[in-house]
């Protein structure tokens, strides 16, 4: 068995500080010996690695169709194949009886991702089809880092051009002279800054737009009526679009609403009472949202008109424009909901199987199509598409996502449980486990995130059930800071209400345990990213109350990354945290930081992932953060760190190697609790 490295310890306020340098050969010395320890730690492990690999990939259709999406006279959709990391994208022609059938014979391939990866890294970032669907504008990532590559693709010919631009964000919008591409370029800090216009056949590029601002982040789009272009820049709290004509690609831009902090507010274009509206998505009564319309010629702010009023026991998440129905996205009492609104007829919601679920609208298919499509799971049922009819309502399950072998989701049990926090907020959390697990202390995986509003719906997981089917219980714990009960929500875990989120989750924690359902010492707890701050903190604060940690790509080195605006993305972050550059916000993110509040204390075992290429989480605060915790710690519980040279924020690219990293995490768990089999 190998020595568990010792990161060198150097004089002042961070002594990890030289782990930041980026390539120099002490750091990739140690990193890489990090790995070989954690290979070393893992050996026993290797048989059931693989055999967990093998057994998950069992369940997992590895051979399989999308549900083909109809545009004009094609179908679009994508084929996996076994033995294949990426699904390759094809079209046919539509059938003339209307039906989904695929005519494989007259099938073109329009991208296949496997042979663009070349066996290593690779994500694709824009995949747009010009308005004639003659060309194809795609971009790649083959690094990780999120720096995309432009090209276009002539489906005729098969001739694929390569864009010369550089630094950009991955993003294409097509004007409607199928000539024209508006796409985004990242400035030094990796942020999304400006919009430029580029005509096939040329050279060069004319910038549209630019965002001085660092907190803003801007995008473009085309609008759900495909008649009008918008551009947004937004940052956490406050946005401005501008919009132009589709048809007139080369036109000036026309500002809905100039800047106000704290407004947001989100533009798109369809039809009203027979009319080309403006649609607008705005908190300007109330933090929940309210929908507006203007006429088509008049979309500034001045001739917005009110359509559905701000409404404070309900979050307006979403909207969904078809020719003859407008489609809301609710959010209510920790459950997603969906209101139709038909043209000429009376609302109504949407009926669902479950008690806790996920919930969005997928696909509006074309703007003037009768029907569009949900995506609808929960956390023992997988996957489906349905379709809605939205002048009735009733809804058919097109495609549910198989699980190959034995499988009945009834064999599972899903419940809604609350904790109740220290000041007295009552907290959801999903539960799910066999329905025989339920009424014993069980080993039990709790996972949680809570920043940037963002709402941790249950979903479904192949993987899971290989903890499942071992006696574990999964449980979500939907803490403030993330989205899952509205916007009071978010904001009552960000800035300086950012303790409530880890309060939150040892509430949560103790709940369960208090109710029988685990003990401290058969809890395992994970996050990523902004969920691995939150496993840092309460790691610090109550070590004892958990059995075991999983961190992915964990935010943990707070305070010196917000400090640092010339790092990706800091300056943006400034809404979600505040600014240390200000005494009191410093001393209060100091206060729970998890790298600098690493005691000499207990920690419970602790696998850490890291991406050598992440751009949004440097490698290095998950190495920093490790290297202070076996300096200091007071036990020599199994502490082991994972840098995957070859991946980015989002991990490894293929699907099979996620499935690995899967693999590796679970048997991490199964040793540690001792779980055989």
């Amino acid at each position: 068995m190998l020595d568990a490295p010792i990161a060198r310890a150097e004089e002042g306020q961070d002594p990890y500080r030289w782990l930041e340098t980026r390539d120099a050969p002490e750091v990739l010395d140690y990193l890489k010996a990090e790995n070989a320890y954690l290979d070393a730690a893992l050996a026993d492990q290797t048989e059931r690695r693989e055999a967990l690999f093998q057994e998950i990939k069992g369940r997992i259709r590895e051979t399989d169709l999308s549900l083909p999406s109809p545009w004009g006279p094609w179908l679009y959709y994508r084929r996996t194949t076994a033995g294949d990391e990426y699904p390759r994208h094809y079209r046919c022609p539509r059938p003339a009886d209307g039906s989904l059938n695929v005519d494989e014979a007259a099938e073109e391939l329009l991208l296949d991702p496997n042979a663009l990866a070349g066996g290593g890294f690779f994500a694709l970032g824009a995949f747009s089809l010009s308005p004639d669907q003659n060309k194809l504008a795609y971009s790649t990532d083959t690094v990780g880092d999120e720096i995309y590559r432009l090209y276009v693709k002539d489906l005729a010919t098969g001739e694929v051009t390569e864009l010369p631009f550089d630094d950009c964000d991955g993003s294409m919008t097509w004007a409607n002279d199928n000539q024209t591409l508006f796409y985004g370029e990242l400035d030094d800090t990796h942020r999304p800054w400006r919009i430029l216009r580029h005509r096939l056949g040329t050279a060069g590029s004319e910038e549209v737009f630019r965002d001085e601002d660092g907190r803003f982040f801007v995008h473009c789009y085309r609008a759900s009526s495909e008649r009008q272009l918008v551009i947004i820049s937004h940052s956490k709290t406050t946005s401005e679009a501008w919009v132009l004509p589709a048809d007139q690609p080369e036109g000036a831009w026309r500002c809905l609403a100039p800047r106000e902090e704290g407004h947001e507010y989100f533009p798109d274009h369809g039809r009203h009472e027979g009319d080309w509206r403006w649609f607008i998505r705005s908190n300007q009564t109330g933090i929940n949202f309210a929908l507006y319309h203007a006429p088509q010629d008049q979309p500034q702010r001045a001739h917005w008109q009110e359509l559905i009023a701000h409404n404070e026991q309900v979050m307006l998440e979403e909207v969904s424009l078809n020719a003859g129905a407008i489609t809301l996205s609710l959010r209510e009492g920790a459950l997603a909901l969906i209101e139709v609104r038909p043209e000429g007829a009376a609302p109504y919601r949407l009926q669902l199987p479950d008690a806790v679920y996920s919930l969005h609208v997928q696909n509006t298919l074309e703007f003037d199509s009768p029907v569009i499509r949900l995506r609808y799971e929960s956390l023992n049922r997988p996957a489906q598409v349905r379709e809605l009819n939205l002048a009735d309502g009733s809804q058919k399950v097109l495609k549910e996502t198989p699980v190959e072998g034995v499988f009945d989701a009834d064999a599972y049990q899903s419940v809604r449980l609350w904790a109740t926090a220290a000041d007295g907020t009552r907290v959801p959390i999903s539960l799910v486990g066999r329905r025989e697990t339920f009424g014993q202390p069980a080993p039990l995986y709790l996972y949680g995130y809570g920043a940037y509003g963002h709402a941790l719906d249950p979903w479904f997981s192949h993987a899971r059930l290989s903890l499942l089917d071992r006696g574990f219980l999964f449980a979500i714990a939907h803490v403030r800071g993330g989205g899952d009960m509205g916007e009071a929500w978010y904001r009552a875990g960000k800035l300086e209400h950012k303790t409530n989120t880890f309060d939150d989750f040892i509430a949560c924690a103790e709940t369960l345990i208090a109710d029988g359902y685990t003990s401290a010492e058969r809890m395992a707890i994970s996050g990523g990213s902004a969920g691995g701050l939150l496993i840092g903190a309460v790691l610090n604060k109550r070590p004892e109350l958990f059995g075991a940690a999983i961190a992915e790509v964990p935010f943990v080195d707070v305070l010196n990354t917000m400090l640092n605006p010339e790092l990706p993305l800091t300056v943006t972050e400034y809404d979600e945290w505040g600014d240390p550059n200000h005494p009191e916000v410093s001393d209060r993110i100091r206060s729970y930081a998890p790298y600098e509040n690493v005691r000499a204390q207990a920690y419970p075992p602790l696998l850490v992932v890291a991406g050598y290429h992440d751009s949004r989480v440097q490698y290095w605060e998950a190495a920093k953060w490790v290297a202070r915790l076996r300096a200091t710690r007071s036990n020599d519980a199994l502490l082991l760190l994972k840098t995957e040279f070859g991946a980015g924020h989002g991990g490894m690219s293929g699907r099979y190697q996620a499935l690995r990293d899967v693999a590796l995490e679970y048997a991490f768990l199964f040793k540690v609790f001792g779980i055989d089999g």
